[in-house]
């Protein structure tokens, strides 16, 4: 097989790979927000009957003092915890801690996992229906930021009686809107545990994010962001698989790339070591995944969320913001992280008057590694809880 021919194998899989909203909700609930006065967006406009779909595991004791809130990262959903099962195509993305008996104890607390705004798994996003109209918002989709999404997160503690989070937990995008909710809504967060997150974003970050968007919309069938009714196949699924394979780059580690996959072929070996590299394959393989589960759309609304995020924007200097934080507070970072190294997670404890643990996880998984580090994620989450 001549590479040409490889190369159009890989396109012709990815063209049957592309993202379509499950018809079933699963273990989803979900609640309508802002029905009555709309939520006004911190860069202009609003967005009104904001549906929030969430999963919850455990027992709301009568105190109300059990809860803990879990927060996703970029392509996480609400399905935290959990087989794959009619309407979740993939294991809850923290099975290994949310559970009896482990780090969030559902036999102690009452855990909630939302959809953050602006996603595709059943919280209002790109992909949903616009109110008033028959057809998804689309390219009328407007910019959030991570304030945006923190806003909803508070109506949604109101909407389910929560006055204030045991914990509230979150890793990468996930810590950024918990370090966000700590700041604005104070009074709802006893403790917040931040892990492989940032105060801010930094031009790196900003650079990975921006050239993953710019595939993304470059793509000919991206048509604006007007691509859902344009037929099966089709929709820009190409630009997509090159943002995730950038976005796989940075989320693991050089060490482990090397020692996992050095230059070994995948499928047909050559005598002159020219083909198909695994490393290659392998991020192939994660493009499609993705393609399968996730709108584009909302790849690109929720990475500009992501640059938009500086806690000191309109506050003052950053560490002044941070001094002024009084919600105890608990770090992770990972020692492997090219994408948010852990110098920004010890920005984080250094500021933060509050904080009680700064933990580092060791791994050669990078940014990933609080994904993947069972063990030790779980102690610095015991800790944090204990």
């Amino acid at each position: 097989m001549t590479r040409q021919e490889r190369e159009q194998g890989r396109r012709e899989v990815l063209e049957r790979a592309v993202y379509g909203p499950s018809s079933s909700p699963g273990n989803r609930k979900f609640v309508e927000l802002f029905a009555s006065m709309p939520l006004r967006l911190e860069l202009g406009g609003s967005l009104s009957h904001v549906v929030v779909a969430f999963e919850t595991w455990g027992t709301l004791n009568p105190e109300g003092s059990n809860a803990i809130l879990v927060l996703h990262a970029l392509t996480g959903d609400s399905h935290a915890a959990g087989p794959a099962e009619v309407g979740h195509p993939t294991p809850g993305w923290w099975n290994h801690q949310i559970g009896p008996g482990r780090a969030i104890d559902t036999d102690k607390y009452f855990v909630v996992c939302p959809n953050v705004l602006g996603g595709c798994q059943g919280t209002t996003g790109p992909s949903s229906v616009k109110p008033g109209t028959t057809t998804p918002y689309g390219s009328l989709f407007p910019d959030i930021t991570i304030r945006d999404q923190v806003a909803v997160d508070i109506e949604l503690s109101r909407a389910l009686g929560i006055n204030r989070w045991k914990g509230i937990v979150g890793g990468s995008m996930g810590g950024m809107r918990a370090l966000e909710m700590a700041i604005m809504a104070p009074q709802l967060v006893d403790r917040m545990m931040i892990l492989a997150a940032t105060a801010a974003a930094t031009a790196e970050q900003i650079a990975l994010c921006s050239i993953q968007i710019e595939t993304i919309i470059s793509d000919p069938q991206f048509l604006g962001g007007d691509y859902y009714n344009v037929g099966d196949g089709l929709g820009p699924v190409a630009g997509m698989a090159i943002a995730r394979k950038l976005a796989m780059y940075s989320y693991r580690s050089e060490l482990e790339f090397q020692s996992r996959f050095g230059r070994k072929l995948q499928g047909d070996q050559v005598a002159d070591g020219v083909g198909n590299f695994a490393i290659e394959s392998y991020l192939e393989n994660h493009a499609v995944k993705l393609n399968e589960r996730f709108d584009p759309n909302s790849y690109v609304v929720l990475s500009k969320a992501m640059n938009s995020h500086d806690v000191a924007r309109g506050r003052g200097g950053l560490s002044e913001v941070l001094s002024s934080i009084k919600v105890r507070t608990f770090v992770a970072g990972v020692d492997s992280d090219r994408l948010y190294p852990i110098w920004q997670q010890s920005q984080l404890a250094e500021h933060i008057p509050t904080t009680e643990l700064f933990a580092t996880i060791h791994s050669k998984y990078g940014h990933d590694a609080f994904l993947i580090e069972a063990e030790q994620v779980a102690e610095f989450i015991s800790k944090s809880l204990g």
